[in-house]
């Protein structure tokens, strides 16, 4: 139980010293940034009040004192699916894929939207300055800020991106369906790990997918103008005098790159 986790020290004192850690009650408020290996050593850190900060220590208080070395092991390999690393490992191989298809806007997409965004997100974690529910005991030992969740941020740009790269191929219905529940289940699941590990609050995970969603959506729309530049191919037109040519550019009736590329 979580008395058994902090003795002499009891439920109501701890929940309101994690209020008083995550939570700013008059509203906002502006505090020194420390970490210089980021934003500017004279940067001003955000501290905003969070209105759900009752259900997120409720949520948080319960799974804490839940939680056994088995249920720990099983949400750590779940939470796997979201580390940098595995991100890493993935984001690696599909820009290989991508090299040597040579499919320069789908690469240059891919690497804006996933390192990029989680990138935003660390921004937001200084500038917000939430401290974590829990930063250490016998299970769990977390360090850096809360709001919001990197390992969520991260799979929902990963699987959400490339989820957007395999929908315009799969003509089958039930392909389709399989994919988007796919990557809609492993972001809920990384996600789900994370509150229940004690790494984030509730609306630490919830606003990292938002996050994630609205920042695909920019990318998507951003991507439009390279998109219809590569639309328009440059073809050789020969002219009356032999061994000259006309570069002009025409704009093709259908789309002459790979299939993925739309």
């Amino acid at each position: 139980m979580l008395s058994e986790w902090w003795p002499g020290s009891s439920v109501r004192w701890r929940s309101s010293l994690f209020c008083r850690l995550t939570s700013i009650k008059s509203g906002l408020d502006l505090v020194a940034l420390t970490n210089s290996l980021i934003l500017p050593q004279n940067c001003l850190a955000l501290a905003m009040a969070n209105p759900l900060a009752g259900p997120d220590h409720e949520v948080a208080g319960w799974f804490h004192a839940h939680l056994t070395r088995t249920f720990v092991s099983v949400l750590r390999a779940f939470t796997e699916f979201g580390s940098s690393e595995w991100i890493g490992i993935v984001l690696f191989f599909v820009a290989l894929y991508f090299v040597w298809k040579k499919w320069w806007p789908s690469l240059v997409t891919l690497i804006i939207a996933v390192p990029g965004g989680m990138l935003l997100n660390e921004w937001v974690k200084i500038l917000v300055h939430r401290q974590r529910p829990f930063v250490d005991g016998p299970f769990v030992d977390w360090s850096g800020y809360s709001f919001a969740s990197g390992h969520t941020i991260g799979a929902t740009l990963l699987y959400g991106q490339l989820l957007l790269f395999v929908l315009p191929v799969m003509k089958a219905r039930h392909w389709r369906l399989l994919s988007i529940f796919s990557a809609v289940f492993l972001v809920l699941l990384v996600g789900f790990s994370r509150i229940a590990l004690g790494a984030h609050f509730l609306t630490d995970v919830l606003a990292a997918i938002v996050f994630g969603i609205v920042w695909l959506m920019l990318c998507m729309v951003l991507r439009k103008p390279i998109r219809r530049r590569n639309l328009q191919p440059e073809i050789i037109i020969p002219l009356a005098s032999p061994g000259e040519a006309l570069l002009a550019p025409v704009v093709a009736e259908t789309h002459r790159g790979p299939t993925l590329e739309a």
